[in-house]
């Protein structure tokens, strides 16, 4: 492995190379002394397959992990400022849990590229055109944001068929969750409102056991 403080430091743009480095994940003195400097992270052509080493880069806007080995089921942390995300040719096998991952941790997101995953079904890897639409309706219904999805972009009309056909999961799981919310405090009220009923009903009951 080449030394990474010498080959790789965040240049002026604030981007920090880490490709070719035969990585698992960012290394911690790394992340202590560039993280924070850190707006582009290229960690492509690794071997990494977890990513909790990436809570330190809360900057970053863009981030690069082409050629590595990250799952569908892959935990990403929260990356707030996160427009851009390529992650092609990895092992992305389930696009539903995938895309859910990244929609609540990337709320920003503009960019995707997954390209030559076999949840992106493509002429590229055997896919049928049939397969590839449903694919990218999909994608664009559950990010509100996106405007690029692998290397085609995304239009007004693209993104219509596509909120036509899913209803994006996270917005209904917030729904459903503030239903619950919602109820619950409604109950809270009845039983504080019956306690509070409660006193009266015995005062009653005493006045009539004086008379």
């Amino acid at each position: 492995m080449v030394d990474i403080f010498k080959k790789s430091l965040v240049n002026g743009n604030g981007r920090l190379t880490l490709a070719y480095q035969e990585l698992t994940e960012v290394p911690p003195n790394v992340v202590k002394n560039y993280a924070a400097a850190t707006r582009e992270l290229d960690l492509s052509f690794n071997k990494i397959s977890e990513l909790r080493s990436l809570e330190g880069f809360y900057s970053i806007n863009t981030l690069i992990l082409d050629n590595n080995d990250i799952k569908s089921h892959v935990k990403f942390p929260p990356l707030p400022n996160l427009h851009t995300l390529w992650i092609n040719r990895n092992r992305i096998s389930n696009l539903t849990v995938f895309i859910e991952n990244i929609a609540r941790e990337f709320p920003k997101l503009t960019y995707l590229s997954m390209m030559n995953n076999s949840a992106a079904p493509s002429y590229f890897n055997g896919g049928s055109y049939q397969q590839y639409t449903d694919y990218r309706y999909y994608v664009i219904s559950q990010l509100p944001d996106l405007t690029m999805l692998d290397d085609k972009p995304v239009d007004a009309e693209e993104r219509y068929e596509a909120e036509k056909i899913y209803k994006p999961r996270l917005t209904v799981r917030k729904s459903k969750s503030k239903k619950k919310q919602a109820s619950s405090k409604k109950t809270r009220k009845k039983r504080t409102s019956s306690k509070a009923d409660m006193p009266a009903e015995e005062d009653n009951q005493e006045e009539g056991e004086e008379s």
